[in-house]
């Protein structure tokens, strides 16, 4: 991982630091460099009709561009912000669920480059929301952006 906090200091940035995250119950199931998979628990998370809460499958989609900046970039140089969010429900979840999403090394170097020049990155994140059984429950697509501190 290019910083040097280390997988557990990683897990629990990523676990703990936004108090709403850190209230639904979201786990890191696998952090590194470029690939990152994210799990919600059903248990918390339910809505009033007993399946999980649109909410919290939202933040299950928005979650893995500041995951995937944590184990990817240097945070001591560049900061991320989320610019667009979309997801498309396909199935009630009515258990845990889980996210994966990956970077291909030559998008992490085109990245890098473009900030280091310009002071800012564009990147697009997309994955899908499976619970258990591998059924998609939801479709997300992310668009994020790293800047270069004090730019």
């Amino acid at each position: 991982m290019p910083n040097d906090l280390g997988p557990e200091k990683l897990r629990e940035l990523l676990e703990t630091t936004v108090p709403f995250v850190r209230r639904a119950g979201l786990k890191a199931l696998e952090l590194a460099p470029g690939r990152v998979k994210l799990l919600m628990p059903f248990a918390g998370n339910e809505n009033h009709i007993g399946i999980m809460y649109a909410g919290a499958l939202f933040t299950l989609a928005e979650v893995p561009g500041g995951a995937l900046f944590l184990t990817t970039f240097d945070i001591e140089k560049y900061y991320p912000v989320v610019k667009e969010i979309n997801i498309r429900f396909r199935r009630p979840a009515t258990g845990d669920v889980t996210i994966e999403v990956a970077m291909a090394q030559d998008e992490i170097g085109r990245i890098n480059a473009e900030v280091e020049a310009g002071g800012k990155s564009e990147f697009i994140l997309e994955g899908q929301i499976t619970d258990g059984q591998g059924q998609v429950a939801a479709i997300a697509r992310g668009v994020y952006q790293i800047r270069k501190h004090g730019s």
